[in-house]
């Protein structure tokens, strides 16, 4: 079974880099520099959660159940995957509502306050 992909330098921890693909049937070997997707670069912690991630359709509840995690924590590594994936919010106000729907979720809120929020959320942003 093959390793999994190295992506630092065990010497300097600088990034590597492909420059070799090789088929083992056929034997055609390709040599160049390659970069890798941004999966492909994730630290291990950050790509299992990524996993299961996608085996639960991106529920996040279902994420908490599964690592045994509080929500937070879950939406906060789910946060921490984002910013390593240098991926940017959908709109300015997206952490403005998930904190709305987050504080529903734990009761600290009603779900009348929540559909408040929530619309004077939507007023500000669109």
């Amino acid at each position: 079974m093959p390793l999994p992909l190295p992506t630092q330098c065990p010497v300097t921890g600088e990034p590597l880099e492909v420059t070799r693909l090789e088929c083992p049937t056929s034997g055609v070997v390709i040599e160049g520099r390659f970069q890798p997707n941004e999966f492909a670069l994730l630290p291990e912690e950050h790509l299992e959660f990524m996993r299961i991630f996608v085996k639960v359709r991106g529920n996040l509840k279902e994420v908490e159940r599964i690592l045994g995690l509080s929500y937070p924590t879950v939406r906060q590594r789910f946060e921490n995957l984002l910013k390593v994936l240098a991926y940017e919010p959908l709109d300015d106000y997206s952490d403005d509502r998930s904190e709305v729907i987050e504080e529903l979720e734990q009761g600290e809120i009603t779900p009348e306050e929540a559909v408040k929020r929530l619309q004077s959320i939507g007023r500000k942003g669109g």
